[in-house]
């Protein structure tokens, strides 16, 4: 997709906010021979608390306004001077150390909306501007673009039951599995299915017809790929890890798609939250860390960038349920080996200048996407 259209599709004042290069360009020499790029998107519903997971711990407002919930000093894995980590996520300290992880602070968008349905709409479709419901999402805009290979349907794939809003366009749409093994029971099913349907007259069933017939094509085109894979890679037992080790063993066999879409839930924690958070912060670091290092033993990790966002931030201040509430502006994480700036890209946030109670943006998140669709996608930007 052109960046002037994805721009002005999107509502983004161009030159509004300062837009950083978080990428690199690659060098072929160092990429595997099959060297179409991945984006890999994890998405963690629920608004997860971005000060408890990169932690301020020499801000004394942090400890000022959140007395229970603050993650002591002598806990905290530091970064730098003056950000570390959580210790539920210690499995992202070897990563941050090899270069591998940008941390990107204050991302938001103007008149930020703290529900969770409309501002994941938002994120999911990378459009702020307007009360209609948003119909396509930023990655279906892609497929529905003119970019090398976006007319096949299996070029974006969403590990699970139906797809996000994200992955899709109006012309096509990305794929939905739980597992792999269920692929053939696809295939008889859509065959049933197709048997029965009439596209003479009605647009509606020809729609469906097509949809189902990208069904079987993409269903097919995987189970004719897949390459039985030796376990030589240890994951977590866990749903989350199973999902990523799904999407490795798919890049593993070659297959050509160039987006995964990965949702981990639990993080809306407005009560207990030291606990909740801290439990599914671990599965989410250590699913992580299982799936890089399991690309790494296969040299394809140079291939891969893994986009991890949440569709808003918490409060600073914490509230009377030992939890916090919905919030506005949070951080995100980028993690892979082409990564321009690895470290902190942005500063740290600002605990005292708020807005109603939360981190104000710097940086709105249309342009972390029109950054990714330009310099990792190469989507054609310039023509």
């Amino acid at each position: 997709m052109k960046r002037r259209k994805f721009i002005e599709q999107s509502g983004i004042i161009s030159g509004s906010l300062f837009i950083p290069a978080f990428l690199k360009e690659c060098k072929s020499a160092k990429l595997p021979s099959n060297n179409n790029k991945i984006l890999v998107v994890v998405q963690l519903s629920g608004g997860n608390d971005g000060l408890n997971t990169f932690v301020p711990y020499q801000d004394d407002t942090y400890y000022r306004l959140r007395p229970k919930l603050s993650i002591p000093k002598s806990k905290v894995i530091k970064i730098d001077d003056r950000m570390g980590f959580n210790p539920s996520i210690k499995s992202f300290q070897s990563l941050y150390e090899e270069g591998l992880m940008s941390i990107v602070n204050n991302v938001g968008y103007p008149n930020s909306n703290r529900s969770h349905f409309k501002s994941m709409d938002i994120w999911h479709s990378g459009i702020v501007n307007g009360s209609k419901l948003r119909s396509t999402g930023w990655l279906g805009r892609y497929l529905d673009s003119n970019c090398k290979g976006c007319n096949l349907p299996y070029q974006a794939i969403e590990i699970d039951s139906t797809p996000s809003l994200a992955l899709r366009g109006k012309k096509r749409c990305g794929f939905a599995m739980d597992e792999i093994e269920t692929l053939n029971q696809f295939n008889s099913k859509v065959d049933k299915l197709q048997s029965f349907t009439d596209t003479s007259e009605n647009n509606q069933v020809s729609f469906l017809y097509k949809i189902l017939a990208d069904t079987r094509l993409t269903s097919e085109y995987l189970s004719k790929k897949l390459k039985p894979i030796a376990n030589n890679s240890s994951y977590p037992d866990t749903k989350f890890a199973e999902k990523l080790k799904t999407i490795a063993r798919l890049i593993i066999s070659g297959i050509t798609t160039k987006v995964y879409y990965v949702n981990l839930s639990g993080f809306d924690t407005h009560a207990n939250q030291k606990y909740k958070q801290e439990k599914v912060l671990n599965i989410y670091a250590e699913g992580i860390k299982a799936f890089v290092k399991d690309l790494q033993k296969q040299n394809l990790f140079d291939k891969v960038l893994i986009l991890n966002f949440s569709e808003f931030g918490r409060r600073v201040e914490e509230n009377a349920a030992k939890g916090t509430d919905h919030g506005k502006a949070n951080n995100l994480m980028l993690i892979g080996s082409q990564l321009k700036k690895p470290g902190i890209v942005n500063g740290y946030p600002d605990l005292i200048n708020l807005d109603e109670g939360d981190l104000k943006y710097t940086l709105d998140f249309r342009q972390v996407y029109s950054n990714i669709l330009d310099s990792w996608l190469e989507s054609d930007s310039k023509s």
